[in-house]
């Protein structure tokens, strides 16, 4: 059979490279920071490029090959780089497509640490990015300039799980010639596919569901080939590629990838339904509830809901601090998509800096609670949000 032929769950677990002369079932790791050559004219002509072969690990690595290898295969892609982290990701994509007067047109939703760097970096670099109403995308061709390059978002956005449709973005993306790109952490290829709608590249942060247990940093674009030769000629020169060992972590945990998603959404609907009913739940944001505003696309460009529940806890701000301390079981991390459920409070830890103003402009209010469910038993998680939720209400 051909590789090309195997459906998700045995490309994650049967992609991997040519077995040494001892014939390891389980891959090796190659913890080595350079490469060696057979004689002058086999360096010359590898540094050349005119051979496919691994030089330094900085450019290129067995573990790394296989890991971006396993995602393009999962998302659909030509070509893929893999990063020390999902934020190095992110920076050395768009800075690799990026020059000095271009913009960009983002969801107005993203990652804090994105939005940082939208707002107080690219700025330096003459670099300017407009937002968009992910509740208004009707509204998103009007931000497109004749120096607009690229259109970048999140679906599911981080923390408040809204869901923007990508056929949309791709269709704008096309219409107007915009590098169409997708950070597809909280989905993971297994849940959805951004290439199939459109986007040119996808973003992880491998570090999240990828690795599942909360073990390794790690990052990784995939998308056109074209595109990536840029952005990888990028990180050989600026250094952010992954380690061989967290390369080989990641490999292996995904191999279990479909089988955790499986778990973690079906955890995190539980979840959810069961804050949907409590009385000191003012709103519950779950892509797969019917009560989602964006349910239905949610429904066409996801295969389950994810493993992320936002929800808002009458009382505000205090309320939402009071909640944490209270709980027992859940972890109180920045992290998200480890194995063991994450519990944390937006609005006083990682986008405390905003004015309440800039944060009801992305659905964080101040009682906004964000859980990754995790593969625990879920009676013994909703119990602890159970009696977490009934304290001194």
């Amino acid at each position: 059979m051909e590789n090309d032929n195997f459906g998700f769950e045995t490309s994650a677990i049967r992609t991997q490279l040519e077995r040494t002369q001892y014939l390891e079932h389980s891959v090796p790791l190659y913890l080595t920071s350079s490469f060696v050559f057979e004689d002058a004219e086999d360096m010359r002509a590898s540094f050349a490029e005119e051979k496919d072969r691994n030089i330094y690990s900085r450019y290129s690595n067995p573990n790394t090959n296989e890991f971006v290898d396993k995602v393009c295969k999962m998302e659909g892609a030509s070509a893929g780089f893999a990063f020390a982290s999902g934020m190095a990701a992110v920076y050395s994509t768009l800075a690799a497509l990026l020059k000095s007067g271009d913009h960009i047109v983002s969801s107005s939703s993203v990652f804090g640490a994105t939005h940082s760097l939208f707002i107080n970096y690219f700025p330096k670099w003459n670099i300017e990015t407009s937002y968009f109403d992910i509740n208004k995308p009707e509204t998103i061709e009007s931000f497109i300039t004749p120096n607009t390059k690229i259109l970048f978002a999140e679906s599911p956005t981080n923390p408040a799980v809204d869901i923007i449709d990508l056929e949309l973005l791709g269709t704008i993306a096309k219409k107007h010639n915009l590098i169409l790109v997708i950070d597809n952490c909280f989905a993971t290829p297994y849940l959805q596919q951004p290439i199939k709608w459109g986007a040119h590249l996808v973003v992880h942060s491998a570090t999240k569901l990828m690795d599942g247990q909360g073990r390794v940093l790690g990052g990784i674009t995939v998308g056109d080939a074209e595109l990536i030769q840029k952005i990888y000629l990028f990180s050989r020169l600026t250094g952010p590629s992954l380690s061989p060992f967290n390369a080989w972590v990641l490999s292996k945990s995904l191999e279990t990838l479909a089988i955790r998603l499986d778990r973690h959404c079906e955890n995190a609907l539980k979840v959810a339904e069961f804050l949907e009913q409590h009385p000191n739940v003012n709103r519950v944001k779950y892509p797969f509830l019917k009560s989602h505003p964006q349910y239905e696309i949610a429904q066409k460009q996801m295969k389950l809901g994810g493993n992320i529940v936002a929800f808002e806890i009458k009382g505000g701000l205090e309320a939402g601090r009071n909640f944490l301390d209270k709980l027992k079981l859940c972890s109180l991390s920045p992290n998200l998509g480890d194995t063991r459920t994450i519990v944390t409070h937006p609005a006083s830890t990682t986008h405390s800096k905003l004015s309440v103003e800039e944060r009801l402009a992305v659905s964080i209010t101040d009682g906004l609670v964000r859980v990754s469910v995790g593969l625990e038993t879920v009676k013994d998680v909703i119990a602890d949000l159970e009696q977490a939720l009934y304290k001194d209400f």
